[in-house]
């Protein structure tokens, strides 16, 4: 158990920083808008995933890996903050899974993976409309249900 601990205490440490660098990067010219609600991931989608996405030519991997873990960890960081949760090691993609509803169902995402869909994809994969169905599975969860959000 004390195993686990360990993870989940590094993992965490791990999202809250990576989280903060885009409130860093982006709460003052975005008048503070970024403080862990739901509806912050509008424009989380919109003033900035959007732009990665348009400028995907111009964007180097180191920049484009750093965007996914990032935008991914502050997804994260909203799901937890709002919703509870624990965070483990999804081992098939090599990133972070918030799992919600434990014992009684796991409703689980894949931030990191999400992200990268919409800077690779566009609107087509916005964020918003992702967090919908999260929270909209967190609403009608049974116990012992099991879904992947990604």
């Amino acid at each position: 158990m004390e195993k686990t601990d360990n993870i989940q205490k590094k993992i965490i440490e791990d999202v809250i920083y990576n989280a903060e660098k885009i409130l860093e990067a982006f709460n003052n010219e975005l008048d503070g808008v970024l403080d862990y609600s739901v509806k912050s991931l509008e424009v989380i989608d919109d003033d900035l995933l959007s732009q990665f996405h348009e400028n995907l030519h111009d964007v180097d991997e180191t920049m484009k890996e750093n965007a996914i873990i990032q935008f991914g960890s502050y997804i994260f960081e909203v799901a937890r903050r709002n919703y509870g949760g624990k965070y483990y090691w999804y081992e098939q993609l090599d990133q972070p899974i918030l799992v919600t509803g434990q014992p009684d169902f796991e409703i689980s995402i894949l931030a990191f993976e999400k992200v990268k869909q919409r800077i690779e994809n566009g609107y087509e994969d916005n964020i918003p409309f992702f967090f919908k169905g999260y929270v909209q599975k967190l609403a009608t969860a049974k116990k012992g249900d099991k879904e992947l959000i990604c």
